[in-house]
């Protein structure tokens, strides 16, 4: 009957009984002064006792209409704080709703921390709507005590007078009259108590306040919990979220390249350098079979997903699309969970293939400069442009190649060539000389540089007669028609080294009279010959042996070139 009032209804029930009531007042006043003969007694009595009646069925029908407002502001609440999942919010509706039913100055809430096990209060409200300040939090923590204690509902309709609480110190010290508090409980577990009261006023709260304001905890602790769970899957959902941008920023900061796949070998996980060394974007990646990018790195994915082993230092050499033959060094790690269950493959993955033309081009620069110089060299000094130092300068040039070569195939001339040229370079760089470079069947190099040497004019010497003892051997081992001879000529002077070019082709190299003259003195030497000039000579005239001192005529020269032929080292 209840739920099929109206506010309507009520109010025009209540002024019809009003207008009722003093209709027959008015009657019973008239026939209280005038009555008829011919009404009988009855009437008389009904009437009389109808007046009595109607007032108190008056009562009834506005007791009524309070216990559905209630009731219905309950259906209300009930309906915003189960559609609400915002704490805040679900916390000042309670509380004002509370406020408003119970006729209170102030209401708490206050919920048992979840690791102090103690209750805070989590919201005050006032009859104004206002949060209530720290300071306010002023309550009978013996009657919230209790309830907590006892699990049960208090009702005090003024705790100065009440023999239970009127000796205790907050009771007194903080004027508390009219208290209510209820437990709030969450799938029978106390979880926090409704409080309020009201300092003014003494009878405030009735025993049908504490039954409606029970029955509202009950729903208000459910809607309380599922908020803060919320809250909570909330924050933790925050979390993982920063979380996750954190280890997106760890995974994009990582030089290498980072992949986890599953049993299956599909892509779970790329970063940024994985998806740039596969040259394919990470949207591209992701989800795709990397059998089918890498498929020479499908067995060993096999056997990690089989025995669970990590693999260390792969090396690959696979050829990728838009990108050619790549140089790849993969580590492969079993992926587990918490339970160690095996989930797929962690693979970190480095591009060697500009480490691997460097190394290379080392090998290459080993091959003409001694690897002792290349240990003392500081690349920091090593700048564009040239520096003048003093030099050795050493060109050996190949007798009779031009005559060999028009009777032997390319090939074999080839090959020849380099038995040759190689023979002088691993002479020159084990006397610490640097190579320049190879002019057809001639070599260059220079001594001094990069490196100091003190003894640079002894060390070119010396390789020039080491050449001319290790061509003597090697003739002793090829046919008639491939014995060779170098002709080697050696000066020693000023020039400009260092780094000639353009930022795209750099060479390390000398120029200079001193070159020139190097190489006018080769030209000049014959078959077995080692040729120095006399300015080398002087530097080294007590360590070698010699046949003579002449002049000669090098070209682009306008005075003659004094020269002296070195035969050996003195014992």
């Amino acid at each position: 009957m209840i739920s099929s009032l109206t506010t309507s209804t009520l109010v025009s029930l209540d002024a019809q009984l009003a207008a009722l009531i003093a209709l027959f007042n008015e009657v019973h006043s008239y026939l209280s002064v005038h009555r008829p003969a011919f009404i009988p007694d009855r009437v008389y009595q009904a009437v009389g006792e109808m007046a009595k009646e109607l007032p108190e069925l008056r009562k009834q029908v506005n007791a009524l209409e309070g216990e559905w407002r209630n009731l219905r502001a309950l259906a209300q609440v009930g309906q915003v704080v189960n559609s609400s999942l915002e704490l805040d919010q679900v916390l000042q509706v309670v509380m004002d709703t509370i406020i408003r039913l119970t006729g209170a100055e102030r209401g708490f809430l206050m919920m048992r921390n979840a690791r102090s096990g103690e209750l805070e209060v989590l919201i005050g409200r006032n009859w104004e709507r206002e949060n209530l300040s720290r300071s306010e939090f002023a309550v009978s923590r013996t009657i919230i005590n209790r309830v907590v204690k006892e699990g049960q509902p208090i009702i005090t309709t003024d705790a100065q007078e009440d023999p239970r609480f009127h000796t205790q110190d907050s009771v007194v010290a903080h004027n508390l009259r009219a208290i209510l508090c209820v437990p709030l409980w969450v799938k029978q577990e106390l979880v926090g108590v409704i409080y309020a009261d009201n300092r003014v006023r003494s009878g405030v709260f009735t025993r049908r306040h504490l039954e409606l304001l029970t029955g509202f905890a009950n729903q208000a602790a459910v809607a309380i919990e599922n908020a803060r769970l919320f809250a909570s899957v909330r924050q933790t959902l925050k979390q993982v979220t920063e979380l996750k941008t954190l280890m997106d920023n760890v995974l994009a900061s990582i030089p290498s390249g980072v992949i986890t796949v599953d049993p299956d070998k599909r892509i779970l996980l790329c970063n940024r350098a994985a998806a740039e060394i596969l040259r394919q974007p990470i949207s591209a990646l992701v989800g795709t079979n990397l059998s089918a990018i890498l498929p020479a790195l499908d067995e060993h994915m096999n056997q990690v997903l089989r025995f669970g082993h990590t693999v260390m230092g792969l090396e690959m050499s696979p050829d990728l699309k838009e990108k050619g033959r790549v140089a790849l060094r993969f580590n492969l790690s079993p992926l587990r969970n918490e339970q160690r269950i095996l989930q797929g493959v962690a693979i970190v993955v480095e591009d060697l293939t500009e480490q691997r033309r460097l190394e290379a081009q080392q090998r290459l620069f080993e091959r003409m400069v001694s690897p002792a110089i290349i240990e003392q060299i500081d690349t920091e000094e090593i700048k564009p442009g040239g520096q003048k130092r003093e030099i050795t300068t050493l060109f050996a040039d190949i007798r009779g190649f031009t005559s060999y070569g028009e009777m032997v195939s390319p090939e074999e001339l080839v090959q020849v060539l380099n038995r040759y040229l190689g023979l002088a370079a691993e002479i020159i760089l084990a006397e610490g000389g640097t190579v320049d470079k190879f002019l057809g069947d001639a070599v260059m190099a220079w001594f001094n540089a990069p490196v100091p040497q003190p003894d640079h004019t002894l060390r070119a010497v010396r390789a020039g007669l080491r050449l001319k003892e290790a061509v003597e051997r090697l003739n002793q081992e090829i046919p008639v028609a491939a014995k060779l001879s170098f002709g080697v000529g050696i000066h020693t002077g000023e020039a400009i080294l260092g780094l000639i070019g353009t930022e795209k082709r750099m060479d390390y190299t000398a120029i200079g009279d001193c070159v020139n003259t190097a190489r006018r003195i080769q030209e000049n030497a014959s078959a077995g010959q080692v040729l120095i000039s006399r300015s080398a000579y002087q530097r080294i005239a007590d360590a070698v042996e010699v046949s003579g001192v002449f002049p000669i005529q090098a070209y682009g020269k306008r005075e003659p070139v004094v020269v002296v032929e070195v035969l050996k080292l003195k014992s």
